[in-house]
């Protein structure tokens, strides 16, 4: 079968794939842009920005770590990335992934759209007040991340009473994606919890709010599970671990080898400072956090809301914006490197072009 574009508001995305957001510096400009040509929607991650181009964009550094969110979130290095990924792109949709439970999500919201987003991407938490900091900005669309359709209905319910909007899209994410669950950890074992049986009731929620498209995703692999996302109702998926073993991916090759090595029962759940458990590769981090024995939490860049100032940090045993910026520089000793389920499946490297032509055309 051939797949059918993909509408999010007033844009239309050839294929009816979506790249995951993936930060500190997965996806940005190279990966993103090149997405986005290739006639997917490329997205470009907000997390970690002041790491873009080796810190230049952080104006302040501790410990050769950008100093608090202005700097961890910085909008010079955001509105860069994005100049850059247009620079591949041309006018294609372009999109960007802020993530609700980060500290200065309204800013950094706002320095999306005026860097020149087209969509706005976001998940970890219900963001009830998202469509507030786009004002100004009517083609940018929105499209919230949920886990069930009671959460999309919260969402539609605000959304209309207070801003008389409601979103462009949505992603329904279940608990085999890379990084951090909208679920417990008991929760992401249920049954009733696997991607295949919240997409239906999603659909239907979508459809009493005049058939909002959405788009599935966690644990979506190949051209069969596409398939089957669309069958159920989904209007398109978000992949993001896949997008990992492509050249043009901005992550670090240290970080794809980590991947290509990874054995099934590597990729596990953990806990996280922002309170939910993420996904993610057993490494040597993992059992230096396991004895106690991992680097210090300083809480340099107070990256999100949950963690308080490190205090959440302390009680699992490493701080997220470090861990991933090292995972992002190369460092294997340290780096906490997020996959979904099926990333041990990853065994080679190939250019977006030629995935894009496998998830499009099967293997």
């Amino acid at each position: 079968m051939s797949f059918k574009s993909l509408k999010i508001g007033k844009y239309t995305i050839q294929h009816p794939i979506v790249q995951g957001g993936m930060g500190v510096g997965i996806s940005w400009d190279k990966l993103a842009g090149t997405v986005s040509y290739e006639g997917g929607l490329g997205v470009i991650s907000a997390v970690g920005t002041g790491y873009y181009e080796d810190k230049v964009y952080a104006k302040k550094l501790v410990s050769n770590r950008p100093l608090s969110e202005v700097n961890f979130y910085s909008s010079e290095g955001l509105k860069k990335i994005i100049f850059n990924a247009r620079k591949i792109c041309g006018n294609k949709p372009l999109a960007v992934n802020v993530l609700y439970a980060i500290n200065d999500y309204g800013r950094v919201v706002r320095d999306a759209c005026e860097g020149g987003a087209d969509i706005i991407i976001t998940g970890a938490g219900l963001p009830t007040n998202m469509p507030e900091f786009t004002e100004g900005y009517p083609d940018v669309a929105l499209v919230p991340i949920v886990s069930s359709a009671k959460a999309l209905k919260i969402i539609c319910k605000r959304w209309q009473k207070r801003y008389n909007k409601i979103p462009d899209a949505v992603v329904v994410e279940g608990p085999k994606s890379g990084g951090h669950q909208g679920f417990t950890y008991e929760q992401c074992k249920l049954e009733e919890n696997q991607l295949e049986n919240i997409v239906g009731p999603v659909v239907e929620e979508a459809a009493l709010w005049g058939n909002i498209p959405v788009i599935a995703a966690g644990g979506v692999w190949d051209k069969s599970d596409i398939e089957q996302m669309l069958s159920l109702g989904a209007s398109g998926v978000q992949m993001g671990t896949r997008f990992i073993g492509t050249d043009e991916c901005d992550a670090h090759q240290n970080f794809k080898e980590v991947l290509l090595n990874a054995k099934k029962e590597d990729i596990q759940l953990m806990g996280s400072p922002v309170g939910y458990p993420a996904q993610g590769i057993v490494t040597n981090l993992t059992h230096l956090v396991q004895k106690r024995e991992g680097p210090a939490i300083k809480c340099i860049s107070n990256c999100v809301s949950p963690c308080n100032r490190g205090e959440e940090a302390k009680v699992v045993g490493f701080c997220i914006a470090d861990r991933l910026s090292d995972a992002y520089l190369g460092n294997l000793e340290t780096g906490l490197f997020f996959s979904g389920t099926n990333g041990y499946r990853l065994n080679e490297i190939i250019s977006v072009k030629e995935l894009m032509k496998k998830l499009v055309q099967g293997e």
